[in-house]
């Protein structure tokens, strides 16, 4: 394959962290990755071949910098996917395809395609506005979602009494029921183009309950073995209906009788995939690349067990940033660091992560609960 001889030009759309870890991978099949983002220090900026500032969703931006390349992959769902739809049609590999970005883009057809297919989810309706809200049949408390561009815990809004319709969102949005769950967990599932398919074993999430993203994660998970078996054959199920070629991150809800609902969909490597670095015989981003490749899928399995910890800025700091603590956590054995090259924090930012690998789980989670006090992003 071309891919290992650096002739293969592959585009990111998107020049966060999780590019910047693709490229760190990439280079490991001297691939030439060129990256579109509209931010002139995007965290790839100084790891990838060729640059290119700009935005995702203007179609001339995305088609322009896109037929230069022979492959086309994302790490945000945030795209202009018309454009990518002209690109595939003039012989461009859009991997995941346009047609599963369009439908992830929009939670709303998440949802649908979930009903359609028997895939279970908590019952939901699709609203058009705030005034809709209110004619909403289910019982509070609810939960509201924009169906486009929320991301990170944004365009979420909880509807616990008709006081909070006046702040709720006034666009297209579903409301779905309030889930008591037990546990979020997740599982990662890449298929290649030849049909191969596997799944990541299933992680536990923990999540930060101001900024409602991913804090926490371990893995592997110590849920009973049908619980795991089932979510994992779910995952499989979704990314084999979808025909998707890549990626497939699938958030789920353990409930407290023990039932599994689908949360959420992401096509792309995620943060509930970061631990697999250190962690599992494959990482996600390897195994992106794999599928994207369409070559044979690297072996899942977890090598030892690895907690993860998102590095966010500090609440009430936003300027340079400063990593308080990194010397600390670097004396204790298992930890690693992973910094995502961008210059300013604020609140509740993403700034890098931290996995702590230790073959006692439990000693794995002490590590983490003390890198955790320890390291603090602040300016």
């Amino acid at each position: 394959m071309k891919a290992f001889y650096g002739d293969l030009r592959v585009g990111i759309l998107g020049g966060g962290q999780l590019g910047r870890m693709l490229i760190q991978q990439a280079i490991n099949y001297n691939v030439s990755i060129r990256v579109l983002d509209p931010d002139a220090d995007a965290p790839c900026k100084n790891l990838c071949d060729d640059f290119t500032q700009g935005s995702l969703t203007d179609f001339e931006t995305v088609y322009n910098f896109g037929k230069k390349q022979d492959l086309i992959t994302i790490e945000i769902e945030k795209v202009n996917v018309d454009a990518l739809e002209k690109l595939e049609q003039e012989g461009i590999l859009i991997y995941p395809q346009p047609r599963v970005i369009r439908l992830i883009q929009d939670k709303g057809l998440q949802k649908e395609f979930f009903k359609q297919n028997d895939i279970p989810t908590a019952p939901f309706q699709l609203i058009e506005n705030r005034a809709t809200l209110k004619k909403s049949a289910l019982k509070f408390p609810y939960i509201q979602k924009l169906r486009r561009d929320g991301y990170d815990g944004k365009g979420v809004h909880k509807v616990v009494s008709e006081a909070d319709y006046s702040t709720a969102f006034d666009k297209p949005s579903i409301v779905e029921e309030w889930i008591d769950f037990e546990k979020e967990i997740a599982v990662i599932v890449a298929r290649n183009d030849s049909g191969e398919l596997k799944s990541f074993p299933v992680v536990e999430m923990e999540f930060n309950p101001e900024a409602n993203l991913v804090e926490f994660l371990i893995s592997p998970s110590t849920l009973p073995a049908d619980i795991q078996l089932e979510a994992e054959n779910l995952a499989a199920k979704i990314a084999d209906q979808l025909k998707i070629v890549g990626l497939l991150a699938v958030e789920m809800f353990l409930t407290k009788d023990g039932k599994i609902l689908i949360n959420e969909l992401a096509p792309r490597p995620h943060n509930s995939g970061h631990q697999s670095i250190e962690g599992n015989y494959v990482s996600q981003f390897e195994q992106h690349l794999r599928a994207i490749f369409d070559l044979p899928l690297g072996d899942t399995r977890c090598i030892s067990n690895a907690v993860m910890i998102n590095l966010l800025g500090e609440k009430g700091f936003e300027g340079l940033a400063d990593y308080e603590g990194l010397n600390d956590i670097l004396k204790m054995d298992g930890v690693y660091v992973h910094l995502y090259g961008k210059k300013f924090t604020k609140p509740f930012r993403k700034m890098g992560h931290v996995t702590i690998i230790d073959n006692d789980r439990q000693l794995a989670i002490e590590k983490a609960r003390k890198v955790q006090e320890t390291v603090k992003v602040k300016v």
